[in-house]
Parts: C-alpha cells; structure tokens; sequence
C-alpha cells in the first residue's frame, strides 16, 4: 500500500490531494498558505492529514507539488545580486529589448525593473558569427577580469549570453569553466544550455530570469527537503514546471525559471484528465482562486503549449502551457475610484488579512464579502464548516467603502461587484479563444479553483457557452493534477532552413541529437524504457515572416512526413490570420522534442449511475440575489456528498462542498454523472 499526495500553494490557500493505490479512495484538503515560507504550511499540512488518517510518514510514495517561490521572487524583485557577461558591445541589450512598448498608447508607460544592479554588466572579447564560426577568439584574460570584479562586487549569481551560442556555444561554455575556477560558489546559468534558440534579447532575458531565480530557489528547496525529510517522508519530492509535468529537485535548481507558472499548469494538467474521462476533448479552464483566474484551451484533449510568454515584463522562452492570468479572485479588492467607478481587482487582500468576513482584521470589501451579502456563499460557515465568517463584517465593509462613496444600495454595490469581476473574466477567456480564432460556444468551461464555481455559470451564459463542467473537488484541481503528471523535458535547436527535401538529412540528425539527450535526461529520473516517449514540433513560418507556427511532425521526417507538415502549416496559417500562400516558401526555424517519461496515477473509477435519482433534502432554504436578476430568490442549498451520481437538480440552486461552492442560476439545470462531475446545462436558449 501506498499513498501518493499532491500539493498545491495558492496566495490564500495550500492545497492537498491524497490517493490510496491500494482503495483508490482520494482525500482532499485545504490549508491557509503561509506566504512568508510556503514550505511551513505544505509541511504542516501533510502532517495534519497523515495524522488524521493514522498514516504512517513512510507509507507516503509519491510527493509533488507546484510552486510559487520562482513567481513570487519575481513579483516582489528578492531575487539574487545579479551579475551579466556578455560579447562586447551588447552589455546594453537587457535595456533595449525590442521595439514592442509595455503599453501601446501609454507612452509614459515604464518598462519593468532592471533585476542586473548598475554597474554589474560585464562585456568581453569574443565573436561567433550566424554560422558557427569563430570570428573573434575569446579573451580569456579579460573573462577572468570580469569574473573577478563580480566577485569582488559580491555577486550570488553569473548571466552569461553571447552572440550565436545557440548555433557554437564553445565561447560560452569556456567563459563558465572560468567562471568555476575563479568563483565555484557563484551560481551560473548559461544560454547554450537553457536556451538554445535565436533572437538574443529573448535568449538573454530568460537567462538572466533563470540567474536571478536560481540562488532563491535553490535555498527554497533544499529547507523544503530538509522539513520533508524531518517529517518522516522517505521519498524525494518532485516539483511541478510550467509545462505542465514534473521534475526532480536537482533539475528544478538548475533550470528554476521552468517553474514560473507551475500551479496554475497543474489545474490544466487535471482538466485534460477528466476531460477524457467525460469525453470532452474542446474545454475552456475556469481557476478562479483567491488571487486570480487562470484561464487556457483544451483543444483535441491537449493542452496548448507557448514557448515563449513575458513573465513580469520580460520574455521567457521555455515551453509553457498557455494560461492567460488576471488579477480577480475571491480576495480581489473592491473600491470607488476617483472618477466614481467600480473596480475590482487587481489588488487581493490574499490570505492575511484576507476579506473582512473572514474575522483576520481586514476591513476592505472582496469579491467574497460581495458573494456572502448576495447569500451566494454560506453566510455562517466555510471550508466544510472549518471556517467562520461573519455577514455583519461583509456589510460593513461594502458600506463603507462602496456605498458611503457612491450613489449604490447594499444589494447594488454587491452585485456590481460581480458583474466587474465577471467581466473581467470574460476578456481572459477571450484572449484565449476568440483572438486565437477559436469560438467560445463550441467548448465546454471547465470550473475549478475555490471560486471558480461560485462564478462560471454566469460568466459562461454571458458568453453564449451552453455548458460547464465542476469537477467532483474543483477547490483542489490543481493538486489532484499534480498526481496526473508525468515526467517531460523540453529540448530545443533552432537552425533556419527552407522546407524542401535537401535539408531533410540536416533536420533527422537535429531530431536524434535531441532525442539521445532527452534519453539521457530520462536516466537521471530513472524513468524505464517501456515508460517513455518523445513527440516533435517544428516552428515553420513563411520567408520574410517573423513569427513561426508549431507543426507536429514524426522524428522520422521522411519526404512524406515533411509535405504533411507543409500541408499542416498552411491551414494553421489559414486558421490563425485568415490566410495561407501556397506558392510561399516555408521555412523551418525551431526544432522541439518532448521527452516524456510516465508516472503511474490514480485511477478514478467510474460509480454506477442511477436514472431515478432524486435530489436530496436541501439542507436549508436561503434568499440568494443571482446575476441579472431583479431581486433575491428563495434557493435551494444542497450537501454535494449528499447528490447521487445520475441525480438532476434545476437552477436556482446552491450546492456546497468543503472546497467549493457550486452556483447553479435560474434556467440552469445540473446533472451528476459517474465520476462525480456536475455537468451544468443553459436552458435558456441564445442569449
């Protein structure tokens, strides 16, 4: 027997998600987070589950979990004194970025914070031109100088980023060897290895992210391991990337920019999975949390992948899922701005002091105070009944920073308030579909977070989506994913060829380069050969152009392979800006390969569904004022463990859970299926 536990840490809450391989039985829990070191209340709250259940520490057999140190450094500009070696003439390039303004309009907009301190960007002789070919040799004395002066400057942590490393990292690879014999304590990080792809103001802005991340994160977790270790657990955890997998802890100190949104990709990782389970292979993710939204497109069943997205004002360029973030959550903060309009978000009042239901001392009005006064959350008590909250505190809130300083009632200024945040929502969820040429309406909303639930149905009728699916514990989707990962490293090459069957040989001997070196990364995780498997993309773009488009391709890349992929590209062109050229050269630009490497997971097993069902005795009758609804509505609140699997209840109706809060709104109705899904259906025709 054995116990495989998934945790999660959000800006209000951490959450756990532990499943029995022996009972399949799977356990769900929620923590408050302790921001100031998360690993406190992932240590405490396994410790509170294991003794709970009477489970031994050693009895635990898998650990993972996502989060947020990376994130947060970022946001909070703690990383590491930072140092950068770079060709000469190019120290500058950190600054000059590219031609694309923060914000279009604003032109006082500023660009985002420097994270290398003046002073400490270091340039040396060398120079390797587009083909790989040295032009200029590389001073070795003046790369010793430099090193030294960053010494002296009592830097914790060395950038290196020279020009055309991606196609000859011989210059970078020396600079490093020097850098380890003149400072070995410093932390490194070298583009060649972390990102071996063109465009250099790219290149070397995820580099210096990953440099400036790198000593924080290898503090983190090593105290993480330590208090895993302590706790009596004898497995080594795995952390979660932004791709949506997992990896060692040694690989997360090498590469911890790989972790810049890890929770949020669990969440989308757990959508993918039920979605199988039900079928639904075109899904729209609803995380709403306490903080934020998380929001990405499930397309054929997978998961939409961007290899390259700004993190904190600067690009990144490792695969990540593509989530699209905005600041409304249940702890989103609610004000009168000095025109007189509503805003909500995208300050949080997070998990201290948290909203001023809460009883922790905060007194601005959240979205959850606004949930609480339109009687759509339990106005007594939370998180299963662990939890109190107090109405008065909500009302008292809203009135003093809402109505006192506006013409609106108390009902007014609480569903103004969801309607702000709605839309808000609403533009992320157009972001990832509509601009991306794909239509809302032919997908399901998939609602997961804490809040997620609590909103969905009517952000989802607003938006002529007909369907949502609550997943059976939405609150802790994010953990649960972290129990359906697998392994994945990312490889990649870039060389700009044209498409045509003369450079086939060049593009097969990329592909087995990378796939010998995912083969070896799989070692170090001991993965079994039977467990592993490699997929390739080819970023192709016609001549001239600047951006590419990912193809899917087999390794194998014969001629016939090659004309597919052709054929792919011009219809993702077609689909993406409206138009495709077949008389066009097509050129291939980035080469990828995933190296997966399987982990065994839970099976959820599917109950027997009863037809003849009933909904259960609601366990009390509340008045509750729903989205474009004139007034309150006497509504039904049910017990989710209570509705059995086949059982159909209509809108208006509540039904809470230790996690979640599900809203089911008028002309709504909610089917429970096998699995435990809602699947909650608009019948109120177009909207």
């Amino acid at each position: 027997m054995g116990y495989m536990i998934g945790v999660d840490v959000g800006g209000t809450f951490t959450d756990f998600s532990m499943f029995n391989t022996e009972t399949q039985n799977l356990l769900h829990f929620k923590h408050s987070s302790t921001p100031e070191d998360p690993s406190k209340a992932i240590v405490s709250g396994i410790l509170h589950i294991l003794t709970e259940q009477c489970i031994k520490p050693e009895e635990v057999s898998y650990l993972a979990h996502g989060t947020t140190v990376a994130t947060n450094a970022l946001i909070e500009k703690k990383g590491a004194r930072l140092g950068l070696i770079t060709t000469k003439g190019f120290k500058d390039l950190m600054e000059i970025g590219w031609q694309k303004r923060p914000s279009l309009y604003d032109l006082l907009k500023q660009k985002p914070e420097s994270l290398i301190p003046a002073g400490l960007k270091c340039e040396v002789e060398e120079r390797i031109l587009y083909d790989g070919t040295v032009r200029t040799a590389i001073d070795e004395e003046g790369v010793r100088s430099a090193v030294r002066y960053l010494k002296e400057q009592k830097v914790q942590t060395i950038a290196v980023c020279t020009l055309f490393s991606f196609i000859n990292p011989v210059h970078e690879q020396r600079i490093k060897e020097i850098i380890e014999e003149e400072y070995p304590e410093v932390y490194v990080s070298i583009s060649s290895e972390l990102v071996p792809e063109f465009r250099e103001y790219s290149r070397m802005s995820t580099t210096v992210l990953n440099a400036y991340l790198g000593p924080v994160m290898e503090k983190y977790v090593h105290r993480f391991e330590k208090s895993i270790l302590d706790s009596g657990i004898t497995v080594p955890p795995y952390v979660t990337q932004s791709n949506g997998s997992v990896i060692s802890i040694a690989e997360t100190i090498d590469c911890p920019i790989k972790t810049a949104v890890s929770g949020p990709s669990a969440g989308v990782i757990g959508a993918c999975y039920i979605g199988k389970q039900c079928n639904i292979d075109k899904i729209i993710t609803f995380d709403m949390g306490g903080t934020s939204i998380d929001v990405s497109l499930i397309e054929d069943g997978k998961t939409q992948l961007s290899n390259e997205r700004l993190v904190e004002g600067y690009p990144a360029r490792i695969p990540m899922i593509d989530i699209v973030t905005v600041g409304a959550g249940g702890g989103s903060i609610a004000q009168i701005d000095d025109g007189g309009a509503l805003k909500v978000g995208p300050k949080s009042a997070g998990a201290t002091p948290g909203p001023a239901c809460y009883m922790r001392g905060g007194e601005i009005p959240t979205v959850t105070d606004a949930n609480i006064v339109l009687g759509k959350l339990n106005q007594e008590r939370i998180l299963g009944g662990r939890m109190e909250v107090n109405l008065k505190l909500a009302e008292k809130a809203l009135t003093e920073h809402i109505c006192n300083k506006s013409t609106l009632s108390m009902q007014q200024a609480a569903a103004g308030i969801i309607s702000v945040v709605n839309s808000n929502m609403m533009r992320a969820i157009r972001v990832v579909s509509v601009e991306r040429g794909y239509d809302p309406r032919e997908f399901t909303l998939m609602a997961f977070g804490g809040a997620g639930p609590l909103h969905a149905c009517e952000v989802a009728q607003e938006m002529s989506i007909n369907t949502v699916l609550i997943p059976p514990s939405p609150g802790t989707l994010c953990s649960l994913g972290l129990l359906m990962a697998d392994t994945k490293f990312d490889i990649s090459r870039s060389n700009v060829l044209i498409a045509e069957k003369e450079n086939l040989p060049v593009v097969q001997s990329i592909f087995e380069q990378m796939i010998d070196e995912g083969n070896i990364m799989l070692d170090k995780e001991k993965v079994a050969d039977k467990d592993r498997s490699f997929s390739c993309i080819i970023e192709c773009r016609y001549e001239r152009q600047n951006y590419e488009i990912p193809i899917e391709v087999d390794a194998s890349m014969t001629e016939e392979v090659m004309q597919e992929m052709i054929n792919k590209f011009h219809t993702e062109h077609n689909r993406t800006y409206g138009y495709y050229n077949e008389n066009m050269r097509i050129q291939m630009v980035n080469y990828r390969v995933s190296a997966v490497g399987s982990i065994e997971k839970p099976d959820l097993i599917e109950k027997p569904v009863n037809p003849d069902a009933q909904p259960p005795k609601p366990i009390e009758v509340r008045n509750v004022l729903f989205d474009v609804e004139e007034g309150y509505l006497p509504t039904n609140i049910y017990q989710r463990s209570d509705i059995q699997p086949g059982c159909t209840i209509c809108g208006p109706a509540i039904i809470e859970q230790m996690d979640s809060t599900s809203i089911i709104p008028p002309k709504w109705i909610a089917y429970t299926d096998g699995f435990n899904n809602i699947r909650a259906t608009y019948q109120g025709g177009v909207k």
